[in-house]
């Protein structure tokens, strides 16, 4: 899979990637490189335990003892390496394997041998021993073909053939969700950690301010209400910071779970925030690659196919059934002047269903309404898809038209910041400004950092959309 070049009809495109240029040199082979290697290198200490019943019972088990960095690519890896939904739905896959396997079974004749040794003997009540004793063996060979079911044999393997597409489509579709949930959740710690970044940096400015308060205070030419503003300014910079913290730690334990790590391991990002990459397609273009690549489609006709063989089972009932069915007998006593005796006998056999009180065309009644229903979930399932792609496509649209506008602010805040703190050193400016210069800086930042971030997420899900099945990244 290659990354894409989003395209741009507005003239503010060019100015958007000339400002973002040092940002995303290199971003689309940096970032999608890892994506396509599924082979990422990830440490044996991130493995879960082996035992899926194995719970701690001692404080120091579920004690983090580490905080490992993890790139995108590699916390992928060990989704795909230790998801049980998706360890789920290979297991679901390789049972439909086995019944497709049982199915085809019907195509060949069965063979059954059945055989016996027997000791009988009669004897006399007063004489309890026996006399007049016989062994025998008795062997029996028997062998039945179907040869003709009304269309049954055939419903059964094409509804196995059918549910064994559907069970590889959910792994695909499973694997696709982890893929995208283990991204969402990446792009979602690397904003906690950038947002415990901007309070720290903010903690540091509200500081700054707070001395340079203090010293005009002492000075005499500042006053003690510009100390006090500066240091309710600082407490309120902490508790930010302290809830960042919280939530740093909220999403670490969250990514922790979505990768079933080890209890005592913590992660933390280690890519940098930045674009993931451009989008070229329309949205036209989105739309119908999305329709052909969705496994959930081609997942819902599968289905749909399932109840139509499962109709025809119900009407082949009411149809003659016919089979051959051979014999062959072997019989020896022992200790007698007889051989050994045997016999065969090859005849067909045929049956028909005169009557069942309506079943079977009441079962058939019942798969035409799952055929309905599965016709009516794919037209939702379409719409649903369309609904998505034009959703994330504007959305891509717009957060990389706001990635632009918080960088153009950003570098505006920083030197805002700069000149208030100069006006109130010079004695011409407020506390009050700085104060407000601050908190514009702060909120400027986590609004350039959640841009990016929203702008991935939607890419990540238009990448999930267009994919083209069995290209898994």
């Amino acid at each position: 899979m290659s990354f894409n070049l989003f395209y741009v009809h507005s003239t503010w495109a060019a100015v958007a990637i000339a400002i973002l240029m040092p940002a995303l040199a290199n971003t689309a082979d940096a970032q999608t490189a890892p994506l396509l290697n599924n082979s990422a290198q990830v440490t044996p200490n991130l493995n879960p335990n082996p035992n899926p019943l194995q719970f701690p019972t001692k404080p120091e088990e579920v004690r983090i003892q580490q905080t490992v960095p993890l790139t995108l690519a590699q916390t992928l890896e060990l989704a795909r390496r230790n998801n049980r939904d998706l360890q789920v739905a290979v297991l679901q896959l390789q049972r439909s394997r086995s019944a497709l396997r049982e199915s085809q079974a019907a195509l060949f004749p069965t063979v059954d041998i059945n055989s016996s040794v027997t000791n009988s003997g009669q004897g006399i009540i007063d004489n309890p021993s026996p006399s007049n004793s016989t062994t025998s063996f008795n062997g029996t060979a028997q062998l039945n073909y179907n040869l003709y079911t009304s269309g049954s044999r055939q419903a059964t393997i094409r509804q196995a053939e059918e549910q064994l597409r559907v069970d590889e489509l959910n792994v695909e579709t499973q694997t696709r969700e982890i893929d995208l949930n283990v991204t969402t959740q990446y792009y979602n710690l690397q904003q906690a950690d950038e947002q415990v970044r901007i309070n720290q940096s903010a903690v540091t400015n509200a500081q700054a301010s707070l001395r340079d308060a203090i010293a005009r205070e002492q000075a005499g030419v500042g006053t003690r209400f510009d100390v006090l503003q500066a240091q309710v300014n600082l407490a309120d910079s902490q508790q930010d910071l302290t809830n960042a913290i919280t939530q740093q730690q909220i999403a670490r334990r969250q990514f922790g779970t979505l990768l079933s790590l080890p209890q005592s391991v913590d992660i933390t990002a280690a890519d940098p925030v930045q674009l993931a990459g451009l989008w070229q397609q329309t949205l036209e273009q989105t739309i119908v690659e999305a329709f052909q690549n969705r496994p959930e489609l081609p997942q819902q006709l599968a289905q749909r196919n399932i109840y139509e063989q499962q109709r025809r089972q119900a009407l082949s009932q009411l149809g003659p059934q016919l089979s051959v069915v051979g014999n062959y007998n072997l019989l020896d006593r022992f200790n007698d002047s007889v051989g050994v005796t045997d016999g065969y006998s090859v005849g067909l056999q045929g049956s028909i269903n005169l009557f069942d009180g309506g079943a079977a065309k009441a079962r058939a009644a019942q798969a035409r309404s799952n055929i309905a229903i599965a016709e009516t979930q794919f037209a939702n399932q379409r719409d649903q898809i369309r609904f998505n792609v034009e959703q994330y496509y504007a959305q891509l649209q717009s957060n990389l038209n706001n990635v632009q506008t918080s960088s153009i602010a950003l570098e505006q805040a920083r030197e805002a910041l700069n000149i208030a703190r100069i006006r109130f050193q010079a004695g011409v400016g407020t506390q009050t400004d700085v104060i407000a210069a601050e908190n514009d800086l702060t909120r400027t930042e986590g609004n350039r950092v959640t841009a990016i971030l929203d702008y991935n997420r939607a890419l990540a899900n238009l990448q999930r959309s267009v994919t083209p099945r069995g290209g898994a990244r």
